[in-house]
């Protein structure tokens, strides 16, 4: 398992993020030397060959951008059901509602299992053929699962997914109807992923890859790509301040390294993006640690209904920080009234019906407005990171029909359906 098998890759290893230690380009997440989390290393020479006309040819899926990641230069090798793309809406009606001068959402829900996780398990189970692995496994809050199975029953490849026993009923069925093994822990999504992380230490499951544990590093460069596409489809360019939601907090940062990069590799000009991250109250140990003035996480017991960001002990929690400290961003946390009223608020003005983590968005992006640390007059660009219909328990009791009436004009005149 060398960088022989990433041919014409611009990957060139992998470095650690702590002590920057390199490794080959191998099935490997954290650093033999100092334990901390590895990512992948550029050659970046290769990446400053790649310019705008070569992407804007490429396929019309996330796989445009296969010269900036880290596999899938070649479309043999991929194993994909072809995300990306997804639309950039220009939402004047809420930007006119939270008085902001220009406001984009970012809607990944229309990706093929209706979340941001296509981008990453594309990447990650791209990476595991190459690497030798014939199973596909993850642990999982949700999207995730939907994906590691979907992708499986595409690529013919036997999946086992693992998922918090009080998952969302939506995600629980999605990831089941795919045919893979589905399992069920009793705990919270930090005990799954550390059976998940001990599973991957048993003969039983050596040849099995858990896209976010011992391939965690392929997998996170697929975050990548929804950076340079609002680039793309900003015209190249850069937006001035963004908000996105943070689990383990590797979404933020590898957003923010794709804005760099973008600039890095001549792509667009060189710009400072802010960049603010949201998390649910119920489980804001990023936020927190911000607000506190420190980049040491305390792990909490995750609460609330934004089940998609429940991670306790995020690992890229320092990351996220330092990235919102950097550029001049910051962080904030809303309850769960505030994520509903977000949904709700989202809905009603973009036509965007978003999974509970968009609601911590929009949420957030108003109490940032509130307090004075986003600028109203910047351009901004949010992200919708999944689809409504998968958390509809959450929001089910505030809406429903405005009226109930008998199949009659008369019926429909007392009811004031016919009043101009």
């Amino acid at each position: 398992m060398s960088n022989t098998l990433f041919e014409d890759s611009p990957a060139k290893g992998l470095v650690c993020r702590n002590c920057n230690a390199t490794y080959d380009l191998i099935a490997q997440h954290a650093c033999w030397q100092c334990f901390g989390p590895l990512e992948v290393d550029y050659d970046q020479a290769e990446l400053a060959k790649v310019t705008r006309e070569q992407i804007e040819a490429g396929p019309q899926n996330i796989w445009r951008y296969a010269p900036l990641l880290p596999v899938g230069v070649h479309p043999e090798d991929r194993v994909s059901l072809n995300p990306g793309l997804t639309p950039l809406i220009d939402a004047k009606n809420l930007a006119k509602a939270l008085g902001m001068r220009k406001l984009w959402v970012k809607d990944d829900s229309a990706n093929p299992t209706h979340s941001f996780k296509d981008r990453v398990v594309s990447t990650a189970v791209s990476a595991a053929i190459k690497l030798g692995f014939d199973r596909f496994a993850c642990a999982s809050t949700g999207n995730l699962a939907n994906s590691v199975a979907a992708h499986a029953a595409r690529a013919g490849v036997p999946s086992i997914v693992f998922i918090p026993h009080d998952l969302e009923p939506g995600k629980i069925v999605q990831s089941a109807i795919y045919g893979g093994k589905l399992v069920a822990v009793q705990g919270s999504y930090d005990d799954v992923n550390r059976l998940c992380s001990e599973l991957t230490e048993t003969d039983d499951f050596e040849s099995t890859a858990f896209v976010n544990v011992n391939i965690r590093p392929y997998y996170a460069e697929g975050s990548k790509t929804l950076g340079y596409e609002v680039a793309e489809q900003l015209g190249w360019r850069l937006p001035e301040q963004v908000v996105v939601p943070m689990a383990s907090g590797e979404l933020l940062t590898k957003i923010h390294k794709a804005f760099e990069e973008s600039a890095e590799i001549g792509l667009v000009e060189p710009g400072k993006v802010r960049v603010f991250g949201a998390q649910s109250a119920g489980c804001s140990p990023i936020a927190d640690a911000y607000a506190e003035g420190t980049d040491v996480i305390t792990p909490v017991k995750p609460t609330g209904i934004a089940k998609s960001l429940n991670i306790g002990d995020p690992a890229a929690g320092p990351y996220a920080i330092e990235a919102c400290r950097s550029t001049g961003g910051g962080m904030a946390k809303v309850n769960d009234d505030e994520i509903r009223e977000g949904v709700r608020l989202l809905a009603a003005t973009t036509g965007v019906f978003a999974e509970t983590a968009g609601g911590v968005v929009v949420a957030t992006l108003r109490k940032l407005l509130e307090s004075g640390q986003l600028d109203p007059e910047a351009e901004t660009v949010i992200y919708n990171t999944g689809e409504g219909l998968k958390t509809l328990d959450a929001v089910s009791s505030l809406v429903g029909p405005t009226h109930t009436v008998k199949p009659s004009l008369k019926a429909a005149k007392e009811a004031g359906l016919l009043e101009s």
